[in-house]
């Protein structure tokens, strides 16, 4: 193994810093848009305008569902694809066509109708409004700045576990949200739960279309997979480890989930530049796998030969 002084910890900072703000671009950013894109109208011309298509008679809107599994993706996934939409631009007509928010906790329709009118830039006031006021409110803002899509993140959190919550008023809100003459696309993004948790409703399911994103592969994506640490490991000054089942293995312990398995390989390069090292090499792996899980050696994917063996499900307590 080659070593040499450690780099100084700004320069090692500078180069993660780089690697975690890239954006690697796969096949289902190209389906995500189109799915975006079916639910946009167009001009004249052909070219998609933040209006929307009715699905029906009366004018109501549709809207998507996102899930992965955590470190999958999904988060990235739908804000690039609505920061970079040609037709999701502000305007003078459209002056916010794109409103985020992450549902706060704890979610109840108050509560969420408030980080949706901040997120308008709608001013704070010290009165205590209903949540059907907030939602007027919500409405209204929309209509004055253009808005076309509202993108709930984290929206698994809307239903909270051994309670009920408020999940069937703030879906039911949603809804309202897509119908009429200033409806808007409603973009929910979370965990797998979500579906199932929302198609327990069908008047709210058949307003919206899953987007599931699938997982990795070692068939489908190991090359890929492969070619992305080469990336890395070059912007790094690092050389490459031997290849023989490491991708595998990052697989396996990123839980088929595209996220994780590039967090640990930065994860993995940041620990062979904070030792010193020169080449990538399994141990990193090993290591950074040790702080993440904090299992032991017969359980660590990096360690053991029977690594595909091991049960990386969540254990229930």
């Amino acid at each position: 193994m080659t070593t040499s002084a450690p780099r100084p910890i700004q320069d090692i900072r500078a180069v993660t810093n780089e690697l975690r703000s890239q954006y690697i671009k796969m096949e289902r950013d190209r389906q995500f848009r189109a799915a975006i894109d079916r639910l946009l109208n167009c001009d004249e011309e052909g070219n998609l305008i933040p209006d929307l298509v009715d699905f029906t008679a009366s004018g109501e809107a549709r809207g998507l569902v996102v899930t992965d599994g955590a470190g999958g993706g999904k988060t990235s996934l739908v804000r690039h694809a609505l920061v970079n939409h040609p037709a999701l631009q502000p305007s003078e007509t459209a002056l916010m066509p794109c409103v985020s928010v992450s549902v706060p906790s704890p979610a109840t329709a108050k509560s969420v109708g408030h980080a949706v009118l901040n997120a308008t830039g709608y001013p704070s006031k010290n009165e205590n409004p209903t949540a059907q006021r907030i939602w007027a409110d919500v409405a209204l803002r929309f209509g004055l700045l253009g808005t076309a899509v509202l993108w709930i993140d984290e929206a698994h959190d809307v239903f909270p576990k051994r309670a009920k919550g408020e999940a069937p008023e703030i879906l039911n809100t949603l809804k309202s949200l897509m119908q009429g003459e200033a409806a808007v696309i409603v973009i929910l993004s979370g965990v797998d739960s979500l579906w199932a948790n929302i198609s327990l409703d069908d008047q709210v399911k058949r307003r919206y279309r899953r987007f599931a994103l699938p997982g990795v592969s070692t068939g489908a994506d190991r090359k890929m997979l492969w070619g992305l640490l080469g990336h890395f490991a070059g912007r790094a000054d690092l050389e490459m480890p031997e290849e023989g089942d490491l991708i595998e293995r990052v697989i396996h312990a990123g839980r088929h989930r595209f996220g994780r398995c590039v967090e640990q390989m930065i994860d993995a390069i940041e620990a062979a530049l904070m030792l010193g090292d020169c080449k990538l090499e399994m141990h990193h792996f090993a290591e950074v796998f040790f702080a993440q899980e904090g299992c032991s050696v017969a359980e660590n994917v990096f360690l053991t030969p029977r690594w595909s063996s091991i049960d990386l499900s969540p254990r229930v307590v």
